[in-house]
């Protein structure tokens, strides 16, 4: 019985601090700016924007549509590739 409460804790911890992720995490996407379609088509020529392709791979491989320019990283791979692109420029992401 003892093992039992035990795992009872365990999960409710597990879910409280999962919880209390998905609120930091929330908070910190709703402070990302969004940018509309228009808006990007107006910026694509524009050198301070870098336009990153992060769909994934089967996403991106099947797709036949994609932004001339952009540049592709592979979701997955984000902290491999995410201190590489220049600080000094906006970053728009976009995936599936």
């Amino acid at each position: 019985m003892k093992q039992y409460r035990g795992s009872k804790r365990l999960l409710a911890w597990s879910l409280a601090v999962l919880l209390a992720s998905i609120v930091v995490i929330g908070t910190a996407w709703a402070d990302v700016p969004k940018m509309n379609i228009d808006t990007l088509k107006k910026n694509l020529t524009d050198p301070e924007y870098v336009i990153v392709d992060a769909r994934g791979g089967s996403d991106w491989s099947s797709s036949e549509f994609k932004i001339q320019g952009a540049v592709r990283a592979n979701p997955s791979d984000f902290s491999s590739w995410a201190s590489k692109f220049p600080k000094d420029k906006t970053l728009v992401l976009y995936c599936a």
